[in-house]
């Protein structure tokens, strides 16, 4: 868990060169008051600086200085893990970025990204969004989990779940599989050029034995024959060469086009769906109701058959789009087979014309050792040495078919891990395993909101809300007020999350503006008896309205604003 102890900040956004602390773990609640502009939701910024070095609000980081002073920008973080204890310091003017664990600098040789993320990595287990869903609830620059895209909620969840770390993991394995690949290919190279030379040894060999005894002559008709042979092989070499080079450019860029026209089909045909199931959602809607579900306000009839007709006419041009795309995309298939056997054809030659080379070279030396020997008038065969050869190239393939299994088995291997590490492999176990218990927090906290519907999110992180009645209903359906319950609610459900994993659980809590905004009185009241049940949680509520929740907190600070510096009064 992490336990946040303190924050200071000096020189920063409205504070002066008097640096302003904020203890983070001495009252259960605090209220924090002041007028427009006075530094209240400073604290947040200079949390989310500290942090991640970015504020929470869209502000750049050059403006971040105090624009009096203009220099000696800082913000120091304390904070502790477990045993561990941290500080983080962070400024600019001049540019500070400082990890200490234990009165201790951690390395900065590394670059400053890596640096940050060691940080966000090995020691918070959280990044910027994953910190705002579980630590911040209000207005400013944070969006709500509900308001995230799929791929946004997703990477909150496995940052909860801590199982982010299996994306990172899939990444290594991708760069793995691919030099596994180009291993393979090499060591398949190497066997059928190995296969070839013991071939022809073996041959030499032969030969060598045969004319061994023989006069000169049987051996310069020998020669004359290998000569033969190396003529054939440099007219079967030229061939290979010329077709390579004559097919290698028109098929690697006849690949690189039916390539991108089949991603430009998928792409076609991924737009054209979700346009569709556009289309059907606005056609059902207008189909089934005669008046907004929100708002009760009457649909006319003009406009609703308007609708209909729009809806209908969409989805027939969608259907036949559709249509159209499959046709192409299956006239498109047998052109892609052909360029990628094609692209085959042509590595064949490249291969072929390798073997040929190195058949020719074998062939050269073998008249080179005939000439000499004819030279010497030696008219026995040295066979020896050739047998030395051909055991150390008959070694040389052993080595190479073992070399290939292995390549063969670790490409398995890898393949067998790339499965596991994909998103529908451990980390969709992991996910469904969570997904229940998600929604069992969220609707229990619903509930204690006076928010009486079911609220289920998929595998997948899509939301199917429904009404006592059974009605289907979407996030954005719903008033600001209902929408600030939801957020409420998923936001303790993912403490709640963060306190089962432990890792990522902290006792920060920071209610921006939350009780001035969407919530009615009830609400609020609700709110607060859940704030009440929290443990071990420092909740820190920043308001225009004190009045109203004065009583109700432990402590209160208030921040003025004094000539051109915020000061704070506790």
């Amino acid at each position: 868990m992490i336990t946040f102890h303190s924050v200071t900040y000096k020189n920063f956004l409205s504070a002066g060169d008097s640096a302003i602390t904020i203890r983070l773990d001495k009252d259960p609640t605090t209220l924090i008051v002041g007028s427009n502009g006075s530094g209240k939701s400073t604290l947040l910024d200079a949390l989310s600086f500290g942090l991640f070095g970015k504020p929470h609000r869209d502000i750049k980081n050059p403006q971040l200085i105090n624009s009096i002073n203009g220099k000696n920008s800082e913000v120091r973080i304390e904070f502790s893990i477990g045993p561990d204890k941290y500080r983080i310091v962070r400024g600019y003017k001049p540019s500070i970025f400082e990890i200490w664990k234990n009165g201790t600098l951690l390395n900065q040789e590394s670059h400053s990204r890596d640096y940050q993320k060691i940080l966000e990595t090995n020691i918070l287990k959280l990044n910027k969004k994953s910190f705002n869903q579980i630590v911040v609830l209000g207005s400013g620059n944070f969006v709500p989990f509900m308001q995230m895209p799929i791929w946004d909620r997703r990477g909150v969840i496995e940052d909860l779940l801590d199982i982010s770390i299996f994306s990172d993991m899939n990444t290594l394995i991708k760069e793995k599989l691919a030099k596994s690949r180009d291993n393979l290919k090499e060591v398949e190279n190497q066997l059928a050029i190995a296969k070839e030379k013991v071939t022809l040894q073996t041959k030499h060999l032969n030969d060598l034995r045969q004319i061994e005894g023989e006069h000169a002559r049987f051996i310069q008709n020998e020669v004359t024959n290998l000569e033969l042979e190396i003529a054939e092989k440099r007219t079967e070499l030229t061939k290979l060469n010329e077709e390579y080079e004559r097919q290698f450019q028109r098929v690697e860029k006849e690949l690189a086009e039916v390539n991108s026209i089949q991603q430009q089909l998928e792409g076609f045909q991924i737009q054209i769906a979700q346009n569709q199931k556009r289309a059907q959602k606005e056609h059902a809607f207008y189909s089934q109701n005669d008046s907004c579900p929100t708002c009760e306000q009457a649909i006319s009839p003009a406009l609703k058959a308007d609708r209909l007709t729009i809806s209908h006419s969409k989805l027939t041009e969608y259907a036949e789009g559709l249509k159209s795309l499959s046709k192409a995309q299956e006239e498109h298939v047998p052109i892609l087979k052909k360029a990628q056997d094609s692209a085959v054809t042509v590595k064949k030659l490249h291969v072929s014309a390798t073997a040929v080379q190195t058949s020719i070279n074998s062939l050269m030396a073998q008249v080179k050792s005939l000439n000499q020997k004819l030279q010497s008038g030696n008219q026995v065969a040295d066979t020896r040495q050739s047998e030395i050869d051909l055991a150390a190239s008959q070694s040389e393939l052993v080595r190479l078919t073992e070399l290939r299994t292995d390549r063969v088995e670790e490409r398995a291997y890898l393949d067998v891990i790339q499965e596991m590490l994909r998103d529908t492999g451990i980390k969709a176990k992991v996910i469904k395993q969570y997904v229940p218990i998600m929604n069992k927090f969220i609707n229990q906290y619903l509930s204690v909101l006076d928010f009486f519907v079911s609220f289920t999110l998929d595998d997948s992180f899509n939301e199917t809300i429904r009404s006592r009645h059974r009605d289907d209903f979407s996030y954005a359906s719903f008033s600001e007020g209902e929408k600030m319950r939801i957020n409420l609610a998923i936001l303790f459900t993912w403490r709640q999350i963060a306190k089962l994993k432990n890792h990522n659980a902290t006792n920060l809590l920071i209610l921006d503006e939350t009780f001035d905004s969407s919530l009615d009185g009830d609400g609020v009241e609700n709110l607060l008896k859940i704030l009440n049940t929290l443990a071990n949680t420092n909740v820190f509520v920043i308001t225009h309205k004190p009045d109203a929740m004065a009583d109700k907190m432990t402590a209160k600070l208030e921040f003025n604003k004094i000539g051109n510096f915020s000061k704070l009064i506790s």
